[in-house]
């Protein structure tokens, strides 16, 4: 079955989205320690998506040793944060390609702060984010934090000890946003698909954001067509994230995403994010816009309630983009936007629910079960799934299990 294109400014592959964002772009910091000290060593070109996997694998060779990571992109080179650079791990870290760069803090501290963050100031319209690049949590306070508020997160801030945190001011509010409008439908709200995917039964289905399968528990097309079931979500809690399963066996689920002008983006995989990371953003509202990836498991205090382990970047977003797709030219699935602060005229803030921690917890893959690719890339149908309680709301997982060290 085939379902007529969505405009190019309004349409998502397998995947666009709904909840949208508002404000000011947020500046990155100096790094608080120059990266041209290790270049010594001779570290190597690398592609974005290769210096992703790479900083995957040190991360876990470094173990507590291991500050976090960035890509440098005028240079092409993953520059890797230690506590201690010595050891055979370091070694092996250098051997590979990758920049070193002493810290004073390794990640492990830096997620212990955040947890006091989470304790000391869970305020609305505050967010904080680890940045390798200064080996600081990065807090976010936006234009409702005033006089009371204000003074409770700067007094967290200080208690974390001297430089492990700053904070900066977004001009607009956080929030996750749900439109009316042409995408997907459900319970009177708009949103979009994110990344086609087949679900641990082998059976088709699509990520999006949780704060949408809270809203409504099914889905159709801008034709009100039934497009799909909720089988689980999450929101608010330790992510925004959520599977539809579709219903119709004979609905194309192609594994790309639509960029407009007849283009489209084919997805092949999906990779964690790396800070400094190009990536792209397609928007049922806005379209195609790119920027990059600025801190990693964000946590952002929404009115809503409070989420975690989010990517921060600096891609623009307005109402009605969230949900959707954050990939990269390489066709590498990275994240689902969730929400922030900002528009496409002044710029701002926004944050993604990182895709790979989606599939892990609905035992999901990138792409359509085999026969199920159809024709069209970009187009956001896909087959069925089994039967969904209509009545019920969806699953939703408020605080489900995870290894914040």
């Amino acid at each position: 079955m085939n379902h007529r294109r969505i405009p190019p400014r309004k349409a998502v592959v397998a995947g666009a989205a709904v909840v949208a964002l508002a404000a000011a772009a947020v500046v990155l910091p100096n790094a608080s320690a120059s990266p041209e000290a290790a270049l010594a060593f001779g570290p190597r070109q690398l592609t974005p998506l290769a210096a992703s996997e790479l900083a995957s694998r040190l991360a876990a060779t470094l173990g507590r040793d291991h500050g976090g990571s960035y890509y440098d992109v005028d240079r092409q080179q993953l520059v890797v944060n230690v506590v201690r650079a010595d050891g055979a791990a370091v070694e092996e870290a250098r051997e590979s390609g990758a920049v070193i760069r002493g810290v004073d803090r390794s990640t492990s501290q830096l997620r212990v702060a955040s947890r006091e963050l989470k304790e000391r100031a869970t305020i609305p319209g505050t967010s904080w984010a680890v940045d390798p690049v200064t080996n600081q949590i990065r807090v976010t306070a936006d234009r409702t934090v005033t006089g009371e508020r204000w003074d409770r997160l700067t007094r967290a801030v200080a208690g974390l000890g001297d430089s492990v945190a700053r904070i900066e001011r977004s001009a607009g509010e956080f929030a996750p946003f749900v439109e009316g409008g042409d995408a997907i439908f459900g319970g009177g709200a708009r949103c979009s698909l994110g990344f086609n995917v087949t679900t641990r039964e082998g059976t088709p289905g699509f990520l999006t954001a949780g704060h949408c399968a809270v809203a409504a528990a099914r889905w159709s097309d801008d034709n009100g067509t039934v497009l799909g079931s909720v089988r689980a979500a999450t929101f608010p809690g330790a992510g925004d994230l959520a599977l539809v399963g579709y219903d119709d066996p004979g609905v194309r689920a192609p594994s790309s995403v639509n960029t407009g002008q007849g283009r489209s983006v084919a997805i092949d995989r999906a990779a964690d994010a790396t800070v400094g990371q190009s990536v792209q953003r397609m928007g049922s509202t806005t379209g195609l816009h790119d920027g990059r990836v600025t801190g990693l498991n964000a946590t952002v205090n929404y009115p809503e309630g409070t989420v975690s382990g989010l990517i921060q970047t600096d891609v623009c977003a307005e109402p009605g983009d969230s949900g959707g797709p954050l990939f990269t030219g390489e066709g590498a699935a990275v994240g689902l936007t969730s929400g922030g602060s900002g528009n496409c005229t002044s710029g701002g803030v926004t944050f993604f629910q990182p895709v790979t921690t989606a599939l892990e917890a609905f035992g999901a893959r990138i792409g359509a079960p085999a026969g199920n690719e159809g024709e069209q890339p970009g187009d956001p149908t896909g087959p069925a799934s089994p039967p969904h309680q209509e009545t019920a709301p969806p699953p939703v997982d408020e605080e489900p299990a995870r290894d914040d060290d």
